[in-house]
């Protein structure tokens, strides 16, 4: 369908890519991957027509027909409705109707057969387009994608950049292009619409290329994976984890192929050094020489994977209770987001706050925060020290700043050299971190952005959608400095896999009560979809009103079960607390250069780590266990 050949395109003298090629079948469902500043975009907008090659081609069939959703569409804005908006793509109906209207309006005054014939032609024709049904289609679209009933005729101008760029990927999948081109399309989702947009690009008719740095949503939309690096074009034929898994066993093929022409020029530079100088050898020495210079070259494995070993710090360690909320009621005039709710944070807890948006995640944020006024208790805990990151923050960077000075800015009270270290672990480079602010792109400021919230020795960080323009890398090394943070922190997020890997608690909004899921996102997740599964058939079925009875007691053999069973989680909890501290505790052992200079010394700590690792594996299937029985009596 469209056929990518050869293609070169640089920018200034940087070659963001030179003869590189790919092909696009028309079933295709392909994800676009790469580090951030590699072409991305840039790819999708060759093919758009927006940029023209500097050499090769790029070929389309003649019926090949192309949709493109960017973030430029953010600033589009217009007076007609959102629904008037999506249905643009029906672009031919939306003709006829008009020539219907005007038609019968004529007909009231100057009836005749003319008239009446031309309003039949046109009428066949709305029928052939399926015209009565557009509108029931794109309000399905927009609904599907989060916008309720009353919003469909208010203006687009009156919604937010998100909200009109949902609008701009609603009449795209109404327009049914051969060909749809998504750049970073669930930047702006929350979760509910990001799975009905999944399950429509899944059974989308035409071929889909989608630019994501959401590995869940590539995993569950694409069957092939293009990635961009150095300045090629690389086809792995499976969603992101197949990318992953046959990646790797093609770096460690390069690699052994690299390694094995390596050992071959030292051999052949040897013998050439060893016999320059003889001339019964001079044959065989220009030879070599010879076959050298027509070698060619295979690349070292680069790895793209970044380790974070981030310490974190704090003066003050807070009491057990972070933050505490009673009572608490939140309005915007007739707009009520919270009603007479309660909760509480714990030291230790690690919450993400999930669900779809307009339910209020990012006020409440603002709540614990202390920066949204609120009717109730809001309470602060002992010697708790917070830290908000949100996307305004960028703003307040100081765009003249060169990215070190702003870090020293930040107050932490660290070294010039700590605070090199920190930004390297945040992939700027010793030269990169002598920048100016303002010359860098939106993923590069939210990783300024972040790494001075980590650095400021807050206990309590509050994060809300931390991912937006991260790429693979700069996602994995906030999962990492997350995952060993010793504090406590709460952060809003439709970033499924990454919420996945950073929180124990689920807090989600429901009927304007905050509530919340003591376990892991996937554990949620199961929850969630087995109670909706549940709820499913009651909601179809519409039974006579009966009198409501009180649910049978449970019987004595299983109120002594769960007895015993609550008795024995809590045995398993203190127990996978005190193997965890153990685990760490091990791990800083281990760390010491007196161990691991010291072999007998460090085998002794690794020997211990293991067995802790199995005890800990082995008791935390025992806690699932437990949760799954009780799960099962209470039901």
């Amino acid at each position: 369908m469209i056929s990518i050949s050869n293609i070169s395109y640089f920018i200034g003298g940087r070659a963001l890519y030179e003869n590189a090629s790919a092909f696009v079948k028309p079933k295709d469902k392909i994800g676009l991957i790469g580090l951030n500043g590699r072409g991305k975009s840039t790819l999708l907008k060759l093919i758009h027509g927006e940029y023209s090659l500097d050499a090769g081609s790029i070929s389309k069939a003649n019926d090949c027909t192309i949709g493109f959703l960017n973030q430029d569409l953010l600033s589009y804005q217009t007076e007609d409705s959102i629904l008037t908006v999506a249905m643009g793509a029906f672009k031919e109906v939306v003709d006829i109707e008009r020539q219907l209207e005007h038609i019968i309006k004529q007909l009231e005054t100057e009836y005749s057969d003319e008239l009446v014939s031309k309003l039949t032609k046109l009428q066949e024709k709305y029928e052939q387009l399926d015209g009565y049904t557009v509108q029931s289609k794109a309000e399905e679209i927009l609904e599907g994608i989060g916008f309720v009933t009353a919003d469909l005729h208010r203006p687009l101008k009156e919604f937010s950049g998100g909200w009109r760029m949902r609008v701009m990927l609603a009449k795209l999948l109404l327009e049914k292009p051969s060909l749809l081109m998504l750049d970073e399309p669930t930047n702006h989702l929350d979760l509910p619409s990001i799975e009905w947009v999944e399950n429509y690009l899944r059974n989308y008719e035409g071929a889909v290329m989608v630019v994501s740095h959401d590995r869940q949503f590539l995993d569950n939309v694409t069957n092939k994976t293009i990635e961009v690096s150095q300045s090629q074009l690389f086809t792995y034929e499976g969603n992101y984890s197949f990318y992953l898994e046959e990646k790797e066993l093609r770096q460690e093929i390069q690699q052994n192929a690299f390694e094995n022409q390596q050992a071959k020029i030292r051999q052949t530079e040897r013998f050439i050094e060893r016999f320059k100088a003889k001339a019964t050898k001079a044959r065989q020495v220009q030879s070599r020489v010879k076959a050298l210079e027509r070698m060619d070259m295979i690349e070292e494995v680069v790895d793209d994977t970044a380790a974070v070993n981030f310490k974190f710090k704090f003066n003050q360690q807070p009491g057990r209770w972070i933050a505490t909320l009673k009572d608490v009621s939140k309005s915007y005039g007739p707009l009520e987001i919270l009603r007479h709710t309660s909760i509480a944070i714990e030291r230790g807890d690690k919450i993400a706050l999930v669900g779809a948006n307009g339910k209020g995640k990012s006020t409440l944020l603002r709540i614990i925060a202390g920066t949204e006024p609120v009717e109730g208790e809001r309470t602060m805990g002992y010697n708790v020290i917070p830290a908000f990151y949100a996307q305004h923050q960028l703003e307040s960077l100081h765009v003249d700043n060169e990215i070190l000075d702003e870090m020293k800015q930040a107050g932490s009270g660290k070294t010039e050299q700590e605070l090199r270290n920190v930004l390297g672990c945040f992939l700027f480079s010793s030269e990169d971190q002598y920048k100016k602010i303002k010359v860098l792109s939106g993923g590069e400021k939210s990783r300024v952005a972040l790494a001075k919230t980590l650095i400021s020795e807050a206990n309590f960080l509050l994060l809300d959608e931390p991912t937006n323009h991260l790429d693979f890398i700069s996602e994995n090394i906030l999962i990492q400095a997350l995952q060993q943070y010793a504090g406590t922190f709460l952060v809003v997020s439709h970033n499924r896999y990454f919420v996945s890997q950073i929180a124990n608690k689920i807090w989600y909004i429901e009927d304007k009560q905050i509530k919340e899921y003591p376990g892991t996102f996937d554990e949620y997740e199961y929850w969630r979809k087995k109670n909706e599964a549940v709820a499913e058939p009651v909601k179809k079925e519409t039974p006579p009103p009966a009198v409501k009875k009180e649910a049978a007691p449970k019987s004595d053999d299983i109120e002594k079960k769960l007895k015993a069973l609550n008795k024995e989680l809590k045995t398993v909890e203190a127990k996978i607390e005190s193997l965890e501290a153990e685990k760490a505790a091990l791990e800083d052992e281990m760390a010491k250069p007196d161990v691991y200079g010291d072999f007998e010394k460090l085998k002794a700590a690794q020997d211990k780590f293991t067995t802790n690792v199995k005890a800990l594996e082995s008791t935390t299937k025992r806690w699932e266990e437990i949760l799954t029985e009780l799960d099962q009596l209470n039901g």
